[in-house]
């Protein structure tokens, strides 16, 4: 009887096994990156094929050590950033102060994502509140949450404005205004249309860059509840000064004085020539009335001409006796303080004088003073 033998075939496990490696790494090179890329987004362009799975299965294995913060309750801290500083090392030092849990994790993630290249030497506030993912995008921007802005003593509003653009603030000119000029100060017995013009107090200020612009006018306008002391009250009204007639004469003053010794002597002729019905005179009225004056490109014109001081305006203090009818700029402390404590003079008259120092030349008569004037 004749048959047909069956042949058996054999692979040798020597081959099995370096298939099935191949399958896994066939496997593993698809399914790491695809996880990666899902939880962490693509790998930077800049990577080879061996990097973005090396960094992606990196990133895999520390899984939490990125995505977790070290403390939800942290609170935030100074962190810098050295020119030329690399990865590595802003990694470990981040590791040194707490604010991530892995600086190996943490230099992973900035290769993978390429953020490695844009760190910015800089000066930051960081929390171990943030995820190590928040804080590399942070680390991109040097822009400080704080931000510095300054207000003169002496601007008028338009002048604060003006400094908006520069200040590292998304606040316009013209919503500062529109904000300044609606806003009333916290105080009784206002006159009508009364704004925030005098009490944008002057001063160095530290401001959430993000600051919405009615938060920034009334920021200003604490800091000047906060210097207004009780004396200083009282002082205004030993004088029969309103608060906002205190500060309306402060304005002037601020414009008048170059030097800051010689306020309280320029708040005492002011107060003589109300005291003996004169008109104040005084030319810082006649710039607020006139405005911007676009020949020298500022807000007070001068030299003032004759027809200047004709102005028709409630603020012209040559035409019309008394105070102006409200501030003309944000005077100093020190202004503020003249108005409350002014020096005890029988002077009626001030100039410059003619040394260019800036200091004044005060006189008690009318004579006298036209003795001051220049040769």
């Amino acid at each position: 009887m004749s048959g047909r033998t069956r042949r058996s075939y054999y692979i040798p496990l020597g081959c099995v096994i370096p298939l099935v490696l191949l399958v896994v790494v066939i496997v593993l090179a698809i399914v790491v990156p695809f996880s990666a890329a899902r939880t962490y987004g693509p790998p930077a362009e800049n990577l080879n094929g061996w990097q973005r799975f090396q960094y992606s299965l990196a990133l895999l294995w520390y899984d939490g050590l990125v995505t977790r913060p070290v403390d939800y309750a942290a609170v935030e801290q100074p962190f810098s950033i050295s020119e030329g500083e690399q990865a590595a090392d802003v990694a470990g030092r981040l590791e040194q102060d707490g604010l991530v849990r892995s600086a190996a994790a943490f230099r992973a993630y900035l290769i993978y994502t390429g953020l490695d290249t844009g760190l910015q030497a800089g000066d930051y506030i960081l929390s171990a509140a943030l995820s190590p993912v928040q804080i590399a995008e942070r680390l991109q921007d040097a822009t400080p949450a704080q931000v510095k802005f300054v207000v003169l003593p002496g601007w008028r509003m338009e002048e604060i404005a003006a400094s908006l653009p520069t200040s590292g603030f998304e606040i316009t000119p013209e919503d500062f205004l529109a904000a300044a000029r609606s806003t009333r100060p916290n105080l009784d017995a206002l006159p009508s249309g009364a704004s925030a013009e005098g009490f944008l107090f002057p001063d160095v200020y530290s401001v959430p860059r993000v600051i919405q612009t009615q938060s920034l006018v009334d920021l200003l306008l604490r800091r000047f509840d906060q210097t207004l002391t009780p004396e200083m009250r009282d002082g205004f009204a030993r004088h029969n000064l309103s608060v906002y007639q205190a500060v309306t004469l402060a304005s002037i003053i601020q414009r008048e004085a170059v030097q800051a010794d010689e306020q309280p002597i320029i708040a005492s002729v002011f107060y003589n020539r109300i005291a003996a019905g004169m008109p104040l005179q005084t030319d810082p009225t006649i710039q607020y009335a006139l405005g911007f004056d676009a020949l020298t490109g500022s807000w007070w014109k001068s030299p003032l001409t004759l027809d200047d001081l004709k102005v028709d305006s409630p603020y012209n203090t040559y035409a019309n006796a008394g105070l102006p009818p409200g501030p003309i700029d944000s005077p100093s402390l020190s202004a503020l303080q003249a108005v409350a404590f002014p020096a005890n003079t029988p002077y009626l008259f001030f100039r410059a004088r003619c040394d260019g120092s800036g200091r004044h030349a005060f006189a008690e008569t009318f004579d006298e003073h036209l003795q001051n004037g220049c040769p």
